[in-house]
């Protein structure tokens, strides 16, 4: 008797053993102790968001809406001098500002705009716009009064084809710079590819990020990178001279009395713009996706 209880007894210490072993080698799914994730928490959410406003609030400098008002929304500051515009319904959000040759001039200079305020960059605006086969069109500029460019020239190739073409449109923004070495000033650019798979009856979203740090100018139209030349070096680097102006849907020499010289290569828009955000950082890649994709549902 006392024999078999020994033996139950070893067979019990051995289970024990066994299960303790088991109980301690068994991998476990949570290392770091993370919180659990409730996946209700992201219902209805586009990318973790639940609306662009959530994308880097801190860092938006500027913002128009066009929902009821032209004026920017962060500064308040109204258009001097309009032509041609009117709000409209059917924008990404809300209302949108459809110019028909026209433009909206800010000749106050924004505080978001100086020197010192503005080093890195992102911009992001929403158009619709067809080719005219005739003239480029300056959907943004941070103009510098009397002179031809400005700080950031949003300028889209819309004389490269005839307005048939409802499917390529070209992206040719610059910058100014710089020489960080001998003070000398320059124009820096990226062109996209031509691209055959757009809808210009559609929206189109066009981001331009610039990376001070890195030199890196990059380009995307419907969260897609275009840019042929991002890589713009840190010699040359991006200025935002004052004084300073915002005209949308043109440049100086669109605009009556304004003009600085004779070049007639742009004409005023005929199009729609909405949601023009810029932002005092180079959005990450994913953000600008989170972007485009907000926008398309809406948000």
């Amino acid at each position: 008797m006392k024999h078999s209880n020994n033996k139950i007894l070893v067979w019990a210490a051995c289970f024990y053993l066994i299960t303790t072993l088991t109980t301690a080698c068994k991998k476990d799914g949570n290392p770091n102790n993370l919180p659990d994730v409730s996946p209700a928490d992201y219902e209805g959410k586009i990318d973790g968001f639940n609306s662009t406003e959530e994308i880097f609030p801190n860092n938006l400098v500027s913002y128009w809406s066009f929902d009821g008002t032209k004026n920017e929304l962060k500064s308040g500051a109204a258009p001097t001098q309009t032509a041609n515009d009117v709000l409209v319904a059917g924008g990404v959000r809300g209302q949108a500002v459809s110019l028909t040759a026209g433009y909206l001039y800010y000749a106050t200079q924004l505080p978001q705009f100086k020197t010192d305020s503005l080093k890195s960059w992102s911009l992001s605006l929403w158009v619709k716009i067809k080719n005219n086969g005739s003239k480029r069109t300056m959907v943004f500029q941070n103009a510098r009064p009397t002179l031809f460019n400005g700080n950031i020239n949003v300028a889209l190739n819309t004389q490269s084809y005839p307005a048939t073409n409802d499917s390529v449109i070209r992206l040719q923004p610059t910058f100014a710079s710089v020489n960080s070495a001998n003070g000398t000033t320059a124009m820096q650019d990226n062109l996209n590819s031509v691209i055959d798979k757009f809808n210009l009856n559609n929206w189109l979203h066009i981001v331009l990020t610039y990376d001070i740090t890195t030199g890196t100018f990059n380009n995307w139209i419907n969260a897609v990178k275009v840019g042929n030349f991002p890589n713009r070096g840190t010699v040359n680097i991006f200025k935002a001279w004052e004084p300073n102006e915002v005209i949308i849907g043109s440049n100086y020499n669109g605009i009556p009395g304004k003009a600085v010289n004779t070049d007639v290569t742009f004409a005023p828009m005929t199009g729609q713009l909405d949601e023009i955000r810029i932002w005092n950082m180079p959005l990450p890649d994913a953000y600008i996706r989170a972007v485009y994709n907000l926008g398309i549902a809406g948000k």
